[in-house]
């Protein structure tokens, strides 16, 4: 069984700061705002030889208007659900407020083990403050400052004594991991849930509902996977607030972490420039792509429009033609696992070695037959060609004079390579080395 520990509390008390001090590294997004965190958010710890999983909540709110919290409120009780030890963050600098009460009320009801952590408590006066929190009624208090990280030691020594194994040091570890993309409200959350049969993720009709990149575990096909809701990306002339920036940035950082990007368009607005923007960056960073055209049941269609879509998306493409195009709508469920199998069978792609000895008998044919140009009068002759260890595929063509080589001659053979073997997906890489 794996433990996990939910730090949970009302608004702008610290819990992202306090997460990002257990998990050692700027996982959340931190503001003043208050509200800043949204969905549930993972990440890995350890203390004491022992690890365990630390999930960050948004700030619960009882009785407002905001079309938020009633899903906040959600996404904390789910964390509470999974937890083995609930840290309920309160600020001493604000004191004892009618919210923590409530929440209290609500603490009360599990039966798993709660320390109040009474954050801020940056000077020994303030720490002295943390005393009122005792009228709630729970046990274990503990007086910290996630800002200079004082008492946390002494809490987590409490907290891993209820852990019932050593648990895995990085449960994610070597896990093939892929990333939803795509522009502000085109549906990447509600497809997220829709895999997952469980709202992981926050949805609204309001753009720029996800502030955070959050990962879900999945299994799907006999695969395990890391699913990355992102937030939208937009131009960054348009990331007008701090916390929009933060996002963007995380949004950007889920694509160089991940294996493959699905890339989600919509099907009522076609591919705009900034999703050619989110596809290049895919590129440029050699990942595995899968483009989503979502809401296509909101299309008029005869037996011809996906065809006609499809060819005028490769058109704009271009050079990126490589790249599987599925049609779904998340809202009515159709064809979402379809998606997810092509992403499986795109990141396959990217990981498989081609035999040295295949690669030579079907392109050296190819190369006889079409040599590359002479050049200056010097004629190249390419004598052996291998896939380089490398994590994206890399083709090394051995020939004489390699700098004479040009593009359209290098575009020329990863087409054929492309025609012979299955890079659906896939950017590659093609080198001349010299003989």
């Amino acid at each position: 069984m794996a433990n996990i520990v939910a730090v949970v509390g009302r608004p702008n008390v610290g819990k992202s700061t306090f997460f990002n001090r257990l998990v050692g590294k700027k996982s959340a997004i931190m503001d003043d705002e208050s509200g800043v965190t949204r969905d549930r958010h993972y990440g890995y710890s350890d203390w004491g030889g022992k690890y365990f999983s630390v999930i960050d909540t948004g700030g619960y709110v009882k009785g407002s208007d905001d079309i938020f919290e009633q899903a906040i409120r959600e996404q904390v009780t789910l964390a509470m659900e999974e937890a083995t030890v609930i840290l309920f963050v309160v600020d001493v600098e604000s004191g004892l407020t009618p919210l923590d009460q409530d929440f209290a009320n609500i603490l009360r009801r599990t039966k798993k083990p709660v320390y109040i952590v009474a954050n801020k408590a940056d000077t020994s006066q303030r720490a002295h403050l943390a005393g009122e929190f005792y009228s709630l009624g729970f046990d274990n208090l503990f007086a910290i400052s996630s800002q200079n990280g004082s008492g946390t030691g002494d809490l987590l020594d409490e907290v891993i004594k209820h852990f019932p194994t050593e648990g895995i040091e990085n449960p994610d570890e070597g896990i093939p991991r892929i990333s939803i993309l795509g522009r502000p409200n085109v549906g990447k959350s509600s497809f997220t849930n829709v895999l997952l049969g469980v709202d992981r993720s926050i949805v609204t009709d309001i753009a720029g509902t996800t502030r955070d990149a959050v990962n879900s575990r999945y299994n799907a096909f006999g695969k395990d996977f890391i699913i990355t809701d992102t937030a939208g990306l937009r131009r960054k002339s348009r990331v007008h607030e701090n916390i929009e920036f933060y996002s963007v940035m995380r949004s950007i950082r889920a694509l160089e972490d991940s294996d493959v990007c699905i890339v989600m368009i919509d099907a009522i607005n076609g591919l705009e420039s900034q999703d050619m923007n989110i596809i290049g960056l895919a590129n440029k960073n050699r990942k595995g792509i899968v483009i989503l055209v979502n809401k296509w049941d909101l299309i008029e269609k005869d037996s011809n429009t996906a065809k006609k879509f499809e060819e005028d998306l490769k058109e704009t493409l271009r050079e990126l033609t490589f790249i599987p195009i599925i049609f779904v709508s998340v809202l009515t469920k159709q064809r979402i696992f379809k998606a997810i199998e092509k992403a499986i069978e795109v990141y396959e792609n990217r990981a498989a070695k081609i035999t040295t000895s295949k690669l030579n008998d079907v392109m050296l044919p190819i190369v006889e037959r079409t040599p590359p140009p002479a050049l200056k009068g010097k004629y190249i002759k390419i004598k052996y060609i291998t896939q380089l260890p490398t994590h994206t595929p890399t083709f090394a063509f051995f020939c004489s004079h390699s700098q004479y080589v040009k593009e359209p001659y290098e575009r020329f053979l990863e087409n054929r390579l492309r025609e012979n073997f299955n890079l659906e997906g896939v950017p590659i890489n093609i080198v001349f080395r010299e003989k």
